[in-house]
C-alpha cells in the first residue's frame, strides 16, 4: 500500500489538480503527503552566470531580485499548501498519523534535480502534474528516471475516482511490469481491471500475457485481457480510443524512454498518454 507519498509544490495553479489527485490516492491508505518545495539556491544560480560569461560578479540588485522572487514563492507554495489541508481537513503534522491522512510541507534548498531523487527514492509514490508546453520538464524527467518509483501523473482537472476501471496498456518490457507492480496497491482495488494490447494479426498471443492475468486475477478476480488487432491506425491512438470507450478512471503503463527522454514526453507515446486523455497515467521505468 501507498504510506508516504511525496507531492512537489511549485506554488503554480497547476499544482491544484496534483494535491486533489494526491489526496484521492492517500484517503485510500490513510497516507502521510509530503508537500515538496523546491527554492533556488541563489548562489548557484549566480555561480552559473559567471561560467556562462557573464562579466564580473551579478549586481546587488539582481541577487536581491532573485532572493526575493524565492521568498515569494515559497510562501505562495506555503499558503497554497496550508489552504488545501485546511479545506479537505487533512492536519500538517512532522510526524505521519498512520490512522489518517496527514500532511507536512517541506522547503529545501538546491535543485528538483537534486531533490526529487532525493525525497522521491523513499517514498511510495509521486504524484506529479503533466508537462507543461512551455515550462521545464525536469521535475517529470528526473522524476521517473531517477527515484526509481512509481509516478501517479495528475490530469489538469481533477479526477473524482482512481479506482472505477484501471486500463493496463501491456507491453512484455520491464518498464510494463514495474509499472504494473507498482500499481498492485490501486489494481486490487478497483472495481476491474482491463490488459490492453496491441497485436498484428499473424501474431501469435504473447506468452506473458497469460501470466499476467493469472497473477493479477489473484488480486482482482474482475480482471480481463484485451487484445486489439491493429487497424493500420498508431497503436497508441487505438489504445486510447479504447480506454475512452471502457471510461477509463486510470491508465497503468511503463514509462518508455529512447536515447533522450526530452524526445519521448514531447512526441512519442509517452506523451500522447500524458495528453490524450484527461484522467491519471500511473508510470513507472
Amino acid at each position: 500500500m501507498y504510506k508516504y507519498i511525496l507531492v512537489p509544490a511549485t506554488g503554480s495553479r497547476s499544482d491544484a489538480s496534483v494535491f486533489d489527485t494526491a489526496l484521492l490516492a492517500a484517503k485510500l491508505f490513510d497516507a502521510h503527503l509530503e508537500f515538496l518545495h523546491v527554492r533556488a539556491d541563489v548562489r548557484e544560480l549566480v555561480i552559473s552566470m559567471t561560467a556562462r560569461g557573464m562579466a564580473g560578479a551579478p549586481p546587488q540588485g539582481l541577487v536581491d531580485q532573485l532572493e526575493a522572487e524565492g521568498t515569494q514563492l515559497e510562501v505562495q507554495a506555503r499558503r497554497i499548501v496550508e489552504d488545501f489541508c485546511s479545506r479537505c481537513l487533512v492536519p500538517l503534522m512532522k510526524t505521519p498519523s498512520r490512522k489518517r491522512v496527514s500532511a507536512e510541507f517541506t522547503v529545501e534548498i538546491g535543485s528538483w534535480e537534486k531533490l526529487i531523487p532525493a525525497y522521491g527514492s523513499f517514498a511510495d509514490v509521486v504524484v506529479i502534474g503533466r508537462p507543461q508546453p512551455e515550462r521545464n520538464v525536469s521535475v517529470l524527467e528526473v522524476a521517473l528516471m531517477n527515484t526509481g518509483r512509481p509516478l501517479l501523473v495528475a490530469p489538469p482537472t481533477p479526477p473524482k475516482t482512481l479506482l472505477g476501471t484501471v486500463v493496463i496498456a501491456w507491453k512484455n518490457t520491464f518498464e510494463a511490469v514495474h509499472a504494473v507492480v507498482s500499481a498492485l496497491p490501486l489494481l486490487e482495488r478497483a472495481e476491474q481491471v482491463e490488459i490492453l494490447t496491441i497485436v498484428e494479426e499473424d501474431d501469435p498471443r504473447e506468452p506473458n500475457l497469460d501470466r499476467v492475468l493469472h497473477s493479477l486475477c489473484c488480486h482482482n478476480p474482475n480482471t480481463h485481457v484485451h487484445q486489439i488487432a491493429n487497424e493500420q491506425h498508431k497503436p497508441v491512438d487505438m489504445l486510447l480510443q479504447q480506454a475512452e470507450r471502457m471510461q477509463a478512471s486510470l491508465i497503468v503503463m511503463g514509462g518508455y524512454s529512447h536515447s533522450r527522454l526530452r524526445e519521448v514526453l514531447f512526441g512519442g507515446f509517452t506523451q500522447r498518454i500524458l495528453s490524450g486523455v484527461g484522467i491519471p497515467v500511473l508510470m513507472a521505468h
